[in-house]
């Protein structure tokens, strides 16, 4: 059973317009219907499924296309998954860089605030 734009959007709570654009970059591809409305197919859900959870991991439109085209091109799903492999480690490289700097970032703000608290209590003892 073909799928509706509204439907989708809906299921994967994004907007339509969200969908469209989709569209535009050739990541999604509804037939139309005799009134020319889109109807999606079980293809275009779990490519919709595949965009939506790529682009909460942090991956851009370009490289989830080139993921989602790359098994156009190979059945197997080989080079889909190779490049999906490649750009996956390339992105826990980048959340393990940020998480140190959030961790520094930590460290120093507790040092900082230690030594406001140590200046604050010297200066309540000093007022006595």
């Amino acid at each position: 059973m073909p799928y509706t734009i509204s439907q989708l959007a809906k299921e994967f709570n994004v907007t339509t317009r969200t969908i469209r654009y989709y569209e535009e970059l050739r990541l999604l591809n509804p037939e139309r219907s005799d009134s020319g409305r889109r109807l999606y197919s079980k293809s275009d859900v779990t490519r919709l499924k595949l965009i939506v959870r790529g682009k909460r991991f942090g991956f851009t439109l370009e490289q989830i296309k080139e993921m989602i085209h790359l098994f156009d091109q190979d059945r197997s799903g080989r080079k889909q998954l190779e490049r999906t492999v490649e750009y996956g480690n390339m992105k826990i490289e980048e959340i393990t860089t940020f998480i140190q700097e959030l961790e520094t970032m930590r460290a120093e703000m507790e040092e900082l605030r230690d030594d406001f608290l140590k200046k604050l209590n010297e200066s309540g003892e000093n007022r006595e």
